[in-house]
């Protein structure tokens, strides 16, 4: 499967998709880039005058990035228009903040893939190769019956 092709299946659209591009994907990994613009609807109010991306939002470009395309890719052919995503658990550290215009990437290492179930090791690096967050997350994808 191509990158371009894990992309065109993500189930996401602006503003909430989190992936610019893929830069690698194979059985066991996974890495990505996003850049967040300084318009983002979120910027506004966290926080006043100081703008800085929320964790909940580090940790959705993560999930993004590390689970669902790793998860398409995995998942091949059989990952369809009727494939249910659920994001089942995260542990994460937050390292160092992120600001508007950074731009990151993320690396995920699979832990283990069964019965659906998705779990990585997670990193998200900015341009300076500083580690900004990491964390283990899991994930599930499913086909509806």
């Amino acid at each position: 499967m191509e990158l371009t092709d894990i992309l065109a299946k993500l189930p996401y659209s602006k503003p909430f998709l989190f992936v610019d591009e893929l830069l690698h994907v194979d059985e066991n990994s996974v890495s990505g880039t996003y850049t967040y613009s300084e318009d983002l609807d979120f910027y506004k109010g966290h926080f006043k005058d100081n703008p800085v991306t929320p964790g909940v939002i580090l940790t959705e470009t993560m999930a993004q990035i590390g689970l669902v395309c790793l998860g398409i890719y995995l998942l091949g052919d059989t990952f369809t228009k009727d494939t249910v995503i659920a994001f089942t658990s995260a542990d994460m550290q937050f390292l160092k903040p992120v600001y508007p215009n950074e731009k990151i990437t993320v690396t995920s290492q699979k832990a283990f893939f069964r019965f659906g179930k998705l779990k990585c090791d997670v990193i998200m690096k900015n341009e300076a190769g500083q580690e900004v967050c990491k964390g283990i997350l899991a994930g599930m994808m499913t086909n509806r019956l």
